[in-house]
C-alpha cells in the first residue's frame, strides 16, 4: 500500500470540498489500495458524517442512510425480505458488521485480471485490453458485455434494489440530485472505466426504496460454488403480487450474469395475468437469457439463469 494523507471531517461540507476519496466501512477500498489497484493521495474518512438512519417516510417509501452498516439493515423489520436476504448472502458477518451500505453499491468487480495490477484491464487501465475475454472467465457475465470489459457486478444488494425501482438520493457542495440506481450503473461499452453515474465532489446520501406492500412476498436466491462467503455464479431477486392464483405483478432482477444489476422485464411481462404455477414460471423464464454472449467457459450460466429465476418464483409463490 503506498502513503496516502487521511483525513476525517465532522460536516458534510467539509467532506464534500475535500476532493479526497471517501473510506466507510473500507472493506472495498482497503483491499483494493493493498493491491495497488487505487492509489488514491488522499483519503477521507466519512464515518462521522449524518448520513445514517433506516425509516419508513410518511409517503410509505423505505430510507436507508448510506453509512448504515449491512447487518443493521439486514435485521431492521421494515426492510422488505428480498433485500434482508441479499445482504445476509452477502460476505461474512465480520464484513458485514463493517461494510456501510453505500459502500456495497460502490463497490468494484472481483475480476482477477483487475485485481492483478500485472495484467491489462480496461477497467483499470483504458486501452490495455481485456484478457478475459479469451481467458479465465468462468465467473463473467453474459449480458451487458462488450468487447471491452466482460466483468460482472458483484453487489448482492444493488440486484434486489434494482428489482424495487429504488434511487439513490445524491448530495454535493453544488446541491443533490435523485438518480434511479438501475440508471446509475453505466453498461462498459467503450468505455467500461466509467463505471457509474457519480461524480466528483458527490456522495451517496440516502437509498429510497418505494412504497410496494406486496414486496412483503420476496425473496432473493443467490447460486455460488459454496455457501460461505463467495459471490454469484447466479442471482435473482423476485417481488411476487398473486391475487386469485394469477400473477398480478412482478419485479425480477439478476445479478452474477450481468456487467450491471439485470433487470428482467421480459420475464416480467411474461409472467403478469398469467397462473402463478411452475410450468408458467417456466414458460416465462426462458426469455431471461435473451441477448446473452457467452464465452468459453461461461455458458453455462445462458441455462443456470432461467433455473435460478423459476426457483426463486417457487419459492416465493410457495411462502
Amino acid at each position: 500500500m503506498r502513503a496516502f494523507e487521511l483525513t476525517a471531517p465532522t460536516t458534510l461540507d467539509e467532506a464534500l470540498t475535500s476532493g479526497a476519496t471517501a473510506l466507510a466501512g473500507g472493506t472495498t477500498l482497503v483491499d483494493l489500495m493493498k493491491l495497488d489497484v487505487l492509489t488514491p493521495p488522499r483519503v477521507v474518512d466519512i464515518n462521522a458524517l449524518p448520513l445514517r438512519g433506516i425509516e419508513v417516510d410518511p409517503a410509505g417509501d423505505l430510507r436507508i442512510g448510506a453509512l448504515e452498516r449491512m447487518s443493521a439493515v439486514a435485521a431492521h423489520p421494515q426492510v422488505y425480505p428480498v433485500i434482508s436476504r441479499a445482504l445476509l448472502l452477502s460476505a461474512s458477518q465480520q464484513l458485514r458488521n463493517m461494510a456501510s451500505i453505500g459502500g456495497n453499491l460502490m463497490q468494484r468487480t472481483r475480476c482477477g485480471y483487475f485485481r492483478d495490477v500485472a495484467m491489462p484491464c480496461n477497467r483499470r487501465d483504458p486501452g490495455s485490453g481485456c484478457p478475459a475475454i479469451e481467458g479465465a472467465n468462468r465467473m463473467h457475465a453474459v449480458l451487458g458485455t462488450s468487447d471491452a470489459c466482460v466483468a460482472t457486478h458483484a453487489s448482492d444488494l444493488a440486484v434486489a434494489l434494482v428489482a424495487l425501482d429504488a434511487r439513490i438520493e445524491l448530495v454535493s457542495a453544488q446541491g443533490g440530485r435523485s438518480v434511479a440506481l438501475a440508471d446509475f450503473y453505466r453498461l462498459p461499452g467503450d468505455t467500461p472505466e466509467r463505471e457509474h453515474d457519480l461524480r466528483p465532489g458527490e456522495l451517496i446520501g440516502e437509498i429510497v426504496v418505494p412504497r410496494l406492500d406486496w414486496a412483503a412476498r420476496s425473496t432473493y436466491v443467490k447460486v455460488r460454488d459454496r455457501q460461505s462467503y463467495e459471490f454469484a455464479l447466479c442471482s435473482v431477486a423476485v417481488a411476487l403480487d398473486v391475487r386469485d392464483g394469477r400473477v398480478a405483478d412482478v419485479r425480477i432482477a439478476a445479478g452474477g450474469v450481468g456487467t450491471v444489476p439485470w433487470r428482467l422485464t421480459a420475464v416480467e411481462a411474461a409472467l403478469r395475468g398469467g397462473p402463478a404455477d411452475e410450468a408458467a414460471f417456466e414458460a416465462a423464464a426462458q426469455v431471461a437469457a435473451d441477448g446473452a454472449r457467452p464465452l468459453s467457459h461461461n455458458g453455462y450460466k445462458t441455462a443456470l439463469l432461467p433455473r435460478t429465476v423459476v426457483r426463486a418464483l417457487l419459492e416465493v409463490s410457495r411462502g
